[in-house]
C-alpha cells in the first residue's frame, strides 16, 4: 500500500476481535441519536426509524436492502435514509465499522435554514439512500469523530452543519408520492390500523378484514407496498414506540408489556435485532 493518506489507510486495517457499540445522544444538536459501532456477525431485521438515518462505513463491507433493491456497501459510501423507509444490514466479509447519527425532520430542516439563512419550503428528503462519495464520507467521518470525541461546541456544530448541508445539495430531492390505487388505499389502512393498534394482539383475519383483502392478498399486497410484512412492520412499530418511551425513562420490562411483546426476554431480542443495541444501553445515555 503505497501513497495513501492516514484516513484511506484507516479502510485496510483490521476490524476489533469484538462487536463493539457506542451510543449517545449529542445535547449541542438537540439531543440527536449518534452511534459508532462495529458488527462482526450481527445481522438487522428490517425496521424503520422516525428520524432521518445518516452514516458511513470505514472499515468493512455491509448489505442492505432497502426499498425492496439489495446491495453492498464499503469505505466511501453513504447512507441517506428518509424517515420511515424500511431497510435491513448484515456484515459481508468478516464485518464493517460504522457511524450514524439520527437527525428528527425539524431538526434537520433547521440545520439547512441556518446554513443557508432561509426558510426551507417542501419536505426534505433523499432520492437514493445507498450512494457513493468519498470527499463527503470522509467529511462525515471527521465530523463525526468530532461528536464522539467532545470537541468544542463551535467545532463540532460547524463541521456537523456543513457535512449535512453538503449532503442535501448533492444528493437531496423532493419527495415523490406514487399515485392512488385502490389497493394502495386499503393497505395504507392497514399499515394505520397497525400504528394505531401496535399494543394489541392483532390477527390477520382481523387486519385483512380492515383491508377488505383476503389474507393471502393482503400479505402480498403489504409487503409490495411497504417492502415488509404486515407481522414485521407491527413488530418494528412497537420498538419505536419502545424507543420513544425508553428516551423518557421509562422501565424495560413495564415497557415490553406496553408495547405488546410477550415478556422482556422477547423484547429485547427485537429491540437489538432493529437497533444493535439493548434496551438497557439504549436507556442509559
Amino acid at each position: 500500500m503505497q501513497n495513501v493518506s492516514q484516513e484511506q489507510a484507516a479502510d485496510y486495517m483490521p476490524l476489533a476481535q469484538a462487536e463493539t457499540t457506542r451510543f449517545w445522544r449529542d445535547s449541542r444538536f438537540g439531543g440527536m441519536e449518534c452511534l459508532s459501532a462495529t458488527f462482526l456477525t450481527h445481522e438487522f431485521a428490517p425496521h424503520a426509524h422516525d428520524t432521518f438515518s445518516i452514516g458511513a462505513i470505514e472499515r468493512g463491507a455491509q448489505i442492505a436492502t432497502i426499498r425492496g433493491l439489495r446491495e453492498s456497501s464499503g469505505p466511501g459510501d453513504l447512507y441517506l435514509i428518509n424517515p420511515g423507509e424500511i431497510h435491513d444490514g448484515a456484515p459481508v466479509e468478516g464485518g464493517y465499522r460504522y457511524r450514524m447519527i439520527y437527525p428528527d425532520m425539524a431538526l434537520f430542516r433547521e440545520i439547512l435554514e441556518d446554513v443557508t439563512g432561509k426558510s426551507f419550503q417542501g419536505t426534505p428528503a433523499f432520492g437514493r439512500q445507498i450512494l457513493h462519495d468519498q470527499a463527503l464520507a470522509d467529511a462525515f467521518h471527521a465530523a463525526h469523530r468530532t461528536l464522539e470525541e467532545g470537541a468544542g461546541a463551535l467545532e463540532t456544530s460547524q463541521a456537523m452543519f456543513l457535512v449535512l448541508d453538503a449532503m442535501f445539495r448533492r444528493h437531496g430531492s423532493s419527495i415523490i408520492v406514487p399515485a392512488d390505487t385502490a389497493e394502495r388505499t386499503t393497505v395504507r389502512q392497514a399499515r394505520d390500523y397497525l400504528v394505531e393498534n401496535f399494543a394489541s394482539d392483532v390477527g390477520l383475519e382481523e387486519l385483512a378484514t380492515v383491508a377488505g383483502l383476503s389474507r393471502a392478498h393482503l400479505i402480498r399486497a403489504f409487503r409490495k407496498e411497504f417492502h415488509i410484512t404486515p407481522h414485521s412492520f407491527l413488530t418494528d412499530i412497537r420498538i419505536r414506540a419502545a424507543r420513544r418511551r425508553l428516551r423518557e425513562g421509562g422501565q424495560p420490562a413495564e415497557i415490553a408489556l406496553e408495547c405488546g411483546f410477550a415478556d422482556q426476554a422477547h423484547f429485547t431480542r427485537h429491540f437489538k435485532a432493529r437497533t444493535g443495541l439493548t434496551p438497557g444501553q439504549y436507556r442509559a445515555r
